[in-house]
């Protein structure tokens, strides 16, 4: 597990997830592999995770996500856009940063365990193609540090696949 218990020591761990992400999508620019393995990549290394994972816009049917690669408990399958800290993030297109997810109105609780919440939306080509999905069994866990952190990230994600 990555140290994360200074804003230091947070912004070293992400550089060095960023590299490493860089690592394990080299030579392989299939989408779903590479969510798949960035996903485990996370979920292995990032300290106070309980689930991390995708929810992609479904094709057949506007304004709903669907249940992606991930790492954790079993996951609510769709989510509206209209509903949870994942359909705001969808909706918006923003990152949403939940310090504590039971004071979120409409929150969808999968797991009772996750106390708090971070979702960034996944854009490719200026275009909404999911959200990437974080909880924590910690109230309060993930910071703007984390939000930059892992933009950072999918940034990285996004170059480095072909999307269909």
């Amino acid at each position: 597990m990555l140290d994360m218990s200074s804003p230091q020591a947070k912004r070293e761990a992400y550089a060095l997830l960023q590299k490493q992400a860089r690592a394990v999508l080299h030579g392989e620019r299939d989408w779903l592999a590479n969510l798949a393995q960035f996903t485990a990549l996370v979920f292995n290394s990032v300290p106070d995770l309980n689930w991390a994972g995708f929810y992609l816009v479904n094709a057949r049917k506007e304004r709903e996500l669907v249940l992606g690669p991930f790492q954790g408990k079993v996951a609510c399958v769709r989510i509206a856009f209209e509903r949870g800290v994942c359909g705001a993030c969808a909706r918006t297109q923003q990152v949403q940063l939940v310090e504590d997810v039971h004071a979120f109105p409409g929150h969808i609780a999968c797991d009772s365990a996750s106390r708090s919440e971070l979702v960034l939306p996944l854009i490719v080509d200026g275009r909404l193609r999911g959200v990437f999905d974080l909880d924590s069994p910690l109230p309060a866990r993930f910071d703007a540090d984390d939000a930059r952190g892992f933009e950072a990230l999918l940034s990285v994600l996004v170059t480095g696949t072909d999307w269909p």
